[in-house]
């Protein structure tokens, strides 16, 4: 007795990572395949009856005999298959349009939710994913317009007690008394503001403009200079689309880290076309490996640091990174190849076309 089994020349699972291969990733790619190859198969069944029909010259004293097919019947199945392509390609790209917009409005409002709402048309599902958009938008900037008002009440709140502190540390007889008082209120006062900043966060982001930013390097090394700091920078970059004091403090957080911990520091830029490389190099000692992404998350210092600089709150490079990320740019730590230290390094896409004059 025997047993007969028939197998697929192909598996099903082959099948469909080909049939994934071959489909375009995108949703217009897919919907723009399946209509082409509609309208290639109804051109291909409808077409040859079509022609058959007119080819077909039937004689009053004979059967009917097959006439050579002319070149208009040829001519107008072309014109209808190139119209069948057309109306495919614009069916693809009315449905995924929708999609697209979606997508825009969805990584803009990453960068700030104070953006227009999506209009609210098309199908009845692209009218609704529009309008829960719409809602979950709005409802942002509600808690963002909230957690505002939250963060100046508790500034206000916080900084009352110090100036009070102020005012009386100045009526002490011993000036050596109101130097450390001063000093003291001076270090409580950054590091509130500093704490404040980063529960801010994007909440009131600025407008982004051209900027130049060698100039912005200078001015931030004519600052430390000012404070006895010598900080070379070297190297040339163009203008950038950038928020301008978020990026002054994102460079001035790495800068100051670097002086404070690194002793001496300096600024290299590179500007590689699409992108602009600033580098924050420091004389330090550098950190362990395994450290070098911790530290960039908020209220994490290392204990070394902690030693050699009791101030601040750990705040200053995640403040930097997050800065770094809402310009769709990068921050990353690595120890220098040559021991000598710490290397900050900012990459900033240059996101489309500068003015004539900047």
């Amino acid at each position: 007795m025997f047993t007969l089994v028939f197998q697929p020349l192909i598996k099903p699972s082959r099948w469909r990572a080909w049939l994934r291969r071959c489909l375009p990733a995108s949703l217009f790619g897919r919907l723009a395949w399946v209509m082409v190859g509609m309208a290639l198969l109804g051109q291909l069944l409808l077409g040859p009856l079509l022609l058959g029909l007119r080819a077909w010259v039937f004689d009053l004293e004979g059967p009917g005999l097959a006439a050579p097919l002319s070149w208009h019947g040829a001519l107008e199945w072309a014109l209808g298959l190139l119209a069948s392509l057309l109306a495919a390609w614009v069916g693809a790209r009315c449905c995924a349009a929708p999609i697209e917009r979606l997508m825009s409005a969805a990584r803009a409002m990453g960068q700030g939710v104070e953006r227009p709402p999506l209009p609210e048309d098309g199908s009845t599902e692209f009218r609704e994913v529009s309008r829960v958009f719409n809602q979950l938008q709005t409802l942002l900037q509600q808690r963002l317009q909230e957690r505002d008002q939250v963060v100046a009440s508790v500034s206000h709140d916080l900084r009352t007690p110090l100036t009070r502190l102020r005012l009386r540390a100045e009526r002490l007889d011993d000036p050596a008394d109101r130097r450390l008082f001063r000093r003291d209120i001076a270090e409580m006062d950054a590091l509130i503001t500093t704490t404040l900043d980063h529960l801010r966060g994007l909440a009131a982001p600025e407008a982004p403009v051209w900027m130049d930013i060698k100039a912005l390097v200078d001015s931030l090394a004519d600052d430390q200079q000012a404070c006895g700091h010598h900080v070379p920078v070297q190297g040339h970059a163009g203008a950038l689309l950038v928020q301008p004091l978020a990026l002054r403090r994102c460079l001035g957080n790495l800068l100051s880290n670097a002086i404070r911990y690194g002793v001496q520091a300096e600024i290299l830029l590179r500007d590689e076309g699409r992108e602009v490389v600033i580098e924050v190099r420091d004389q330090g000692p550098g950190l362990p490996e395994t450290e070098l992404e911790r530290v960039l998350k908020p209220f994490v210092r290392l204990e070394g640091a902690m030693q050699q600089c009791r101030s601040g709150m750990g705040l200053g490079l995640s403040i930097a990174r997050e800065i770094a990320l809402r310009h769709q740019g990068q921050l990353h730590l690595r120890n220098r190849a040559d021991g000598g230290g710490l290397l900050a390094v900012v990459t900033l896409p240059r996101l489309g076309v500068p003015p004539a004059r900047v």
